[in-house]
């Protein structure tokens, strides 16, 4: 049945046609209709013989017509499989004359697979109905006072496109002007709508030249506020973000799990071992039983019945595809079965840092001035000579420290000149000012920094800080320590993964040992490991590995080495990033690691699934066949078969409800730093 899934993938998804979902439902109503038509002719009515005949035998057209167009690629391919089975067993029934039996037979095949076709094209349509939430038109702005509507697929990057309130995006790009707030759930799976206004340096942010946050970031297909937009295009229709979701969340049923892998194996084997034994019933009739031939073909159908892995076939692909498809409703996205099967085997997971773990961005941490009553001095002194600087640092401690300055206190700084890898000097109100770490502070001061200055350093430094000292006038006012601060979620999802049975979290980072430790001690990971070069990561995972599954989470760029070599890859905020797509065996299309512990509950959900629909399949099939043996017809033989399958793909559907205490509720969220 998995094989006529994927022949007929294109049609569910485009819902018309011959060999659509709903021609393969009416042809087996048709049929339907057609047996129980037979039935009431030949049993219930004086009618000739030929009538009832004739109605069975357009049962049996009308139900194997979907089901002779599989049979004949799969065999086309060299393989035999479940559909082959089942003419088999309907031609066995209607050469011994048993046309009812034959009939009911593919009625309910053919109506079972009708449903199963219909119940799993949820899961794709629940996907595919992305594609029209893009509009197929956009006012694009030809110059100050002129907007013309064109095809999406006419857009070019580069352009600027006009959004009107409470409509669709039609690109992905960049905010160039206007405010509003954006319904982002359609790529992101962000449930909350995310506040957007332009960006400051257009032509640095196209550029590369700084980075552009998801306040400043769209995508095609999300559903635009209160408030009017323009937006400068980045990719083209066909490369943008939900264009790149839908198609791999398209193509996932195609990356198959282990799991599946080995039941096609399976069948390769299984159903050649079927019709060989089958045709060892009959002979065993026929020659040890001296039965008569048709008595024994008959007992040989249906044992060909019972022992079809129809459940077998589809209780894998089901359940995965089902888990896929939930996973991108949540904005996580799985790259197959594989991925989505490893993912809830994993024993350990290493964190990268910066921008995984962390925000990936300076704030202040402490302020520590040397004594009572010079702290606002301090405060002051510091923010007006670093917002004349253009360092990370001076930027983190502007942001986070003018609003403490108060109005009458403000001071302006003159002649900063920056100390290369030291710090910064200058002149405020008239007195000299410096502002470093402490080796400037040993070049400077012959006698050296005070002791309770150093001792503060030391212990910040411990903390994994950086720290700038601070004197003005000759005078030691304090010290500031700076650190790029771990996500307000981040200690609550370790909890969640160590909840889940995740034994083993570390951190591995570029940066020094200090910091990594104090990121580690602070969320209570299991390890850190600091000052690791791309090859030195890879070298970590596969240690890691040899202790189990690992996954590795990070950007999908300067982890991508660490990815590739782990168990399986997991990029954070892939849904600005095309690497990341390409990189993660599982992408967060948001930078919200909270969806981290629902990716793997549900992994670990559809696992189990699995393990269910499989083991509901081989008991029905062990069960069946000796049944049969001993004489069960063919009628009741049909129904618990066909019933099983159903019953499994149910089974399945149900990962499509998942939910894990409201996705990643009961985490705690924080804006990003500005």
């Amino acid at each position: 049945m998995e094989t006529t899934a994927n022949n007929r993938q294109s049609d569910d998804e485009h819902g018309h046609g011959l060999l659509s979902p709903r021609a393969e439902m009416a042809f087996a109503i048709g049929s339907g209709v057609t047996y129980t038509a037979g039935m009431v002719a030949k049993y219930l009515l004086d009618t000739p013989g030929w009538v009832a005949t004739t109605l069975f035998l357009a049962t049996y057209v009308l139900g194997g017509f979907f089901t002779v167009r599989s049979a004949y690629e799969t065999i086309r391919r060299g393989r035999f499989e479940v559909d082959f089975l089942m003419l088999v067993a309907a031609a066995g029934a209607a050469a011994v004359g048993k046309w009812a039996e034959g009939s009911v037979l593919l009625f309910l095949f053919s109506l079972g697979h009708a449903l199963e076709e219909y119940a799993m094209s949820r899961a794709r349509r629940s996907i595919a109905a992305l594609g029209e939430l893009a509009p197929r038109t956009a006012l694009v702005r030809r110059g100050p006072d002129r907007v013309e509507e064109i095809e999406v697929a006419a857009l070019r990057v580069g352009d600027t496109v006009v959004v009107l309130p409470n409509s669709r995006l039609s690109a992905d790009g960049i905010v160039v002007a206007g405010v509003s707030a954006i319904d982002e759930s359609s790529v992101t799976g962000e449930s909350m709508p995310v506040e957007k206004a332009a960006v400051a340096d257009v032509e640095a942010a196209l550029a590369g030249r700084s980075p552009v946050s998801e306040a400043h970031r769209v995508f095609a297909g999300t559903l635009n506020g209160s408030g009017a937009l323009e937006v400068r295009v980045t990719s083209r229709a066909e490369d943008s973000t939900l264009a790149r979701v839908i198609a791999m969340v398209r193509d996932a049923d195609t990356q198959k799990s282990p799991t599946q892998r080995f039941i096609d194996r399976f069948q390769l084997v299984y159903v050649p071992a079927v019709i060989i034994g089958v045709v060892a019933v009959i002979g065993f009739g026929v020659l040890a039983l001296s039965e008569p031939f048709a008595d024994s073909f008959y007992r040989g159908m249906v044992v060909l019945v019972a022992a079809s892995p129809c459940a077998l076939a589809i209780a894998t692909p089901s359940a995965v595809l089902a888990g896929v498809a939930r996973a991108a409703q949540a904005g996580v996205l799985a790259k197959g079965g594989g991925p989505l099967e490893s993912l809830g085997r994993v024993r350990s997971i290493a964190f990268d840092k910066t921008g995984t773990l962390t925000w990936g961005q300076p704030r202040v941490t402490e302020v520590v001035p040397v004594r009572e009553g010079v702290r606002e001095q301090l405060v002051t002194t510091v923010v007006a000579v670093e917002s004349f600087s253009d360092h990370p640092l001076a930027a983190a401690i502007t942001r986070d420290l003018v609003q403490q300055v108060p109005a009458e206190a403000e001071s302006t700084a003159t002649e900063v000149n920056s100390v290369t890898g030291r710090g910064v000097t200058a002149l405020v109100d008239g007195r000299p000012v410096e502002i470093g770490n402490l080796r400037m502070f040993d070049e400077l001061d012959p006698f050296g920094v005070p002791e309770d200055i150093a001792a503060t350093v030391d212990h910040l430094h411990r903390l994994g800080r950086t720290t700038m000292i601070v004197r003005d006038g000759g005078a030691y006012l304090g010290v500031i320590g700076v650190m790029d601060t771990p996500r307000a979620e981040a200690a609550p999802v370790i909890a969640q993964l160590r909840a889940l049975g995740v034994a083993d979290m570390v951190v591995i980072s570029g940066d020094n040992q200090r910091v990594a430790d104090a990121v580690a001690e602070g969320l209570g990971l299991d390890g850190a490991h600091g000052g690791l070069l791309p090859e030195d990561k890879v070298s970590m995972i596969a240690r890691l590995n040899a202790r189990g599954g690992t996954a590795m989470v990070g950007d999908g760029v300067n982890d991508a080495p660490a990815m590739v070599n782990s168990s399986v890859g997991i990029a954070m905020g892939a849904s600005g990033s095309a690497v990341a797509l390409e990189t993660a065996d599982v992408a967060l299309m948001t930078d919200d690691i909270g969806r981290l512990p629902f990716a793997v509950a549900l992994s670990r959900r559809t696992a189990a699934v699995i393990r269910q629909n499989l083991t509901v399949a081989l008991v029905i099939v062990a069960g069946l066949v000796p049944a049969t043996l001993l004489g069960l017809p063919i009628g009741p033989a049909v129904f618990i078969h066909e019933g099983s399958t159903l019953l499994v793909v149910a089974n399945a559907l149900r990962l499509l409800r998942f939910r894990r205490g409201g996705e990643h509720a009961g985490i705690a969220h924080e804006t990003r730093p500005a």
